[in-house]
């Protein structure tokens, strides 16, 4: 077998957060094969740490996304999706962040929202086969990813109709995300995998868990719309967040 088909787009600005990143494509098997089929699409944050483990926050670590992907694919367990990777950047934090907090900074997740629905997806329209509508777009990604995940697909469910949230940061700002999700009001609802490791911290657990009453207070139903797990024994990095990415894919995108 050879590796994963993936595509390279260097340098994407954005004219919102007046900055560069590069984008990663995951082109799912058959794509250049069959010139007339369209793909659902999932959107990742931390783009480098999806693909490649020599360009991952640890090195040699990251979330084998592309290998899983056509793993999961090819074995008639998930449709076959484009996967486009977002590179995180300096001002990560900012970015993926939906409020300002005194100490450690935050809050550009809104013009973050902007550079992804206004920038990254019309090009990713353009230059790939995509289908494009909510039930065939996610938005993924784990820890501050996770939440910016939750806050854009909550705020935007016309727009992404699938989120992945891996351990994501829920404590964020004294759990402001509990509060946006209670009050927003969201339609379509869109299908959420939403998990955490045991061995994340002391009240990481409680937080997520928290957050999942939440949604399940506002009608999501687990198992159907709504998929919660708790992984024992799970730590808060690349190679926990590896092991959930066949099952979150089968989860959002199950072969028909």
């Amino acid at each position: 077998m050879s590796g994963p088909n993936l595509r390279k787009h260097e340098g994407f600005r954005s004219r919102f957060l007046r900055n560069q990143r590069d984008l990663i494509v995951y082109l799912p098997p058959g794509y250049d094969d069959q010139p007339s089929r369209r793909f659902p699409v999932l959107y990742l944050h931390d783009g480098q740490n999806l693909f490649d483990g020599a360009t991952s926050f640890i090195p040699g670590m990251d979330w084998h996304v592309g290998q899983t992907a056509d793993y999961s694919i090819s074995t008639g367990t998930v449709e076959p999706l484009i996967i486009v990777g977002m590179y995180n950047t300096k001002a990560r934090i900012r970015e993926y962040t939906p409020t300002h907090v005194p100490k450690l900074g935050g809050g550009r997740a809104d013009r973050y929202a902007k550079f992804l629905t206004e920038e990254v997806k019309p090009f990713v329209e353009r230059e790939y086969r995509t289908i494009s509508g909510p039930e065939k777009t996610g938005i993924g990604g784990s820890s501050l990813g996770g939440l910016v995940s939750l806050y854009l697909g909550l705020k935007f469910p016309r727009i992404f109709g699938k989120i992945a949230a891996l351990s994501p940061s829920v404590w964020w700002n004294q759990h402001v995300m509990h509060r946006f999700a209670e009050a927003a009001d969201v339609y379509p609802r869109p299908t959420v995998w939403l998990d955490i490791g045991t061995r994340e911290g002391p009240r990481i657990v409680q937080d997520v868990e928290q957050f999942r009453d939440v949604l399940l207070q506002k009608g999501w139903q687990l198992d159907r719309d709504l998929h919660y797990e708790r992984v024992e024994g799970a730590e808060h990095n690349e190679a926990a967040w590896a092991q959930r990415v066949g099952p979150f894919l089968q989860f959002l995108y199950p072969a028909r």
